[in-house]
């Protein structure tokens, strides 16, 4: 098996340096990634969501965004935040080999499990 050490989404700026991990660990941001996961969205729209201000849901947008978590769209005056699937899908390719770990011990759990349910019968 084969594990990608390499770190994900690292954005340097000029005092902050964050991953997406750190972007994904606040439950506000994982909340914003799935409203625009449905569809694009404006701050606005998506202040309306949390009981807080558009200003902290902005600086939220701006980590999402340091992270290349969620990428933007103008359309007149307004701006659309919509979610990065490609960055997305590099989470989700880094998880895998965990993914396969687990359901490996699951399913040892299962037959361990099993096991013990027929030689108590």
């Amino acid at each position: 098996m084969h594990i990608n050490l390499q770190p994900i989404g690292f954005i340097k700026t000029k005092t902050v340096r964050r991953d997406v991990f750190q972007a994904i660990a606040d439950p506000t941001r994982r909340a914003i990634i799935t409203l625009i996961a449905l569809q694009a969205m404006t701050p606005n729209a998506l202040a309306e969501h949390f009981d807080t201000t558009r200003q902290a849901v902005s600086k939220h947008l701006k980590i999402l965004a340091e992270c290349q978590l969620v990428r933007t769209e103008q359309n007149g005056r307004e701006i659309y935040y919509q979610l990065n699937v490609s960055k997305m899908k590099e989470i989700d390719a880094w998880l895998e080999p965990f993914r396969k770990i687990w359901e490996d011990r699951f399913n040892q759990l299962d037959d361990v499990l099993s096991k013990l349910k027929t030689d108590k019968k």
